[in-house]
């Protein structure tokens, strides 16, 4: 066994002797011996012990339960009480000092060393538990999240500094009262107050579904098909009894997260709520968004005995939401300006054509609305329309301009203006493939396009949805070299390459949409 410093305590000279003898050969080595209370109180202030064996009678002067207590509160050390005596007043008067052993005389050696191996390992224990729980309740306090515990009757058993902050109750004042009485969220927008942070954990499965069904919309201008994932994060709580209570200052701490309730009626319980949003009105007055999220205590035995609500300001965050979706708003506008500038240089040189790209762009991403094309698709669709012909700003303008057919010299020039468009916008990081879908606009189903001869699926779905708009507004608009066929002709044309140069589905939508009533601008 390990050396250790006893202070003993015994004011008969035999009895002090015989125990001093009996120590050393338990190999606990020479005690500090006292002999009196005030001796005792002294020795421990001085020396430290790691244990201390207390006689309770004393003689004159304090006895050997005062003394105890006042060493108590100078050196933390475990007491084991040594007397004759048992009555139920002394007793009574020993539990106060919260003893680690109580030895009655005569005692034999292996008792005194069970109950001193005993207290020293208690005591150990008990040293650990203490500084793990004020480390929790250093990291509580300090945390940014506010955290605050209730018991199952909805009174506030624990408050941190933070939700403190947040929400105006004290903790001074507001442990072991009802929740509602100095707290006032407002979950999910409905302007009425949560009563008691248990209920978020007994709703209906339909009732939570719904509510997390309103959190999770994608915000303005996001894809209708993506929602903004959230995380639940469970902090690490140490165990404890549903009767504690928890003062912010005492560092006693909340009890176990880790049971798994199940209410009558409602479904089993197997961890925290997901993050939902909303209102806490502070000591300012004001309502100020949260993200909360709520776990169920558990006793030792899994039962149910409260719940932890963990809830952050999000105002900050929300500020940056709406500045990140202005500044993104303004690129895209920056973006289309951009585009729509890009597409009005190209035009310039060729007066007869102005606006077919636009109108292009329109009767494409009309298309492509009807055929169920994503939105981050339809915008790089339109962009490629817009673009679609930026190549002809290479085609010299007599060429552009020539009021009768193209020789086969002049058409193969011409045909360069997909290449020469890839060639301008391949450099450009758009979000979208805009530049392939220029190049390939001119392809068709069968290989008989221009400048690859793709085929097949090697062409994209939006290059195969620009090829039958630019076919469409092209025969219908006037050119250099004739007036315009009309909008009849162009989609006899589409419908009789239907499925051989054009694709089938694009070819059907196009005609579905002008028997609509669709008019191009």
């Amino acid at each position: 066994m390990a050396y250790c410093k006893i202070l003993l305590v015994e004011d008969d000279a035999v009895s002090a002797l015989d125990m001093r003898r009996r120590l050393r050969a338990l190999g606990y080595g020479e005690p500090v011996l006292a002999t009196s209370g005030e001796q005792a109180v002294e020795a421990a202030r001085a020396e430290k012990p790691d244990l201390v064996l207390m006689d309770i009678v004393l003689g004159e002067g304090m006895d050997g339960i005062d003394a105890a207590s006042r060493i108590l509160a100078l050196h933390a050390a475990p007491v084991i009480y040594m007397t004759a005596h048992e009555d139920p007043e002394t007793l009574q008067r020993a539990k106060i000092t919260e003893p680690f052993g109580y030895l009655l005389k005569p005692f034999e050696d292996r008792d005194l060393r069970t109950s001193i191996e005993m207290a020293l390992y208690k005591h150990q224990m008990d040293h650990e538990t203490r500084r793990k729980e004020r480390w929790f309740a250093t990291t509580l306090r300090s945390i940014a999240d506010a955290v605050l515990t209730v018991d199952r009757h909805g009174r506030i058993t624990y408050i941190n500094a933070s939700a403190e902050a947040m929400t105006g109750a004290d903790h001074h004042t507001c442990i072991d009262r009802l929740f509602a009485e100095h707290v006032d969220i407002r979950p999910g927008g409905n302007g009425h107050s949560l009563q008691d942070p248990n209920d978020l954990l007994v709703q209906p499965v339909q009732s939570l579904q719904s509510v997390q069904s309103v959190q999770s919309m994608p915000a303005c201008g996001a894809n209708p098909g993506l929602h903004a994932s959230s995380f639940s994060p469970r902090p690490p709580f140490p165990t404890g009894a549903s009767a504690a209570r928890y003062d912010d200052l005492s560092g006693n701490l909340p009890g176990d997260l880790s049971g798994q309730p199940a209410i009558a009626g409602h479904a089993p319980l197997t961890g925290p709520t997901a993050m939902t949003e909303a209102f806490v009105h502070g000591p300012d007055g004001r309502a100020h968004p949260i993200e909360m999220s709520a776990s169920p205590l558990a006793d030792p035995d899994g039962r149910r005995v409260g719940t932890v609500l963990v809830f952050r300001d999000i105002t900050e965050r929300r500020q940056s939401e709406a500045a990140l979706r202005r500044s993104v708003e303004d690129l895209r506008r920056t973006l289309r300006q951009t585009v729509s500038a890009l597409a009005t240089a190209s035009e310039k040189r060729d007066p007869y054509t102005a606006g077919h790209q636009a109108r292009v762009a329109e009767l494409a991403h009309a298309m492509a609305v009807r055929v169920g094309l994503s939105g981050e698709r339809l915008e790089g669709l339109r962009v490629a329309g817009m673009l679609h012909d930026i190549g002809k700003i290479h085609i010299p303008a007599e060429i552009l301009a020539k009021p009768t057919r193209l020789s086969d010299l002049e058409m193969g020039i011409m045909r360069t203006h997909s290449q020469v468009g890839y060639d301008i916008l391949k450099e450009i990081e758009f979000p979208w493939p805009v530049a392939q879908i220029v190049l390939q606009h001119h392809e068709r189903l069968d290989g008989s396009g221009y400048p690859n001869a793709l085929s097949g699926d090697d062409i994209l779905p939006e290059a195969r949805i620009l090829a039958v708009a630019d076919v469409v507004e092209a025969m219908s608009s006037h050119r250099p070299y004739r007036a315009s066929l009309g909008l009849g002709p162009a989609l006899a044309e589409i419908a009789a390459g239907r499925g051989k140069r054009y694709d089938r589905t694009m070819v059907d939508v196009c005609v579905s949409l002008f028997h609509d009533g669709f008019i191009l601008s």
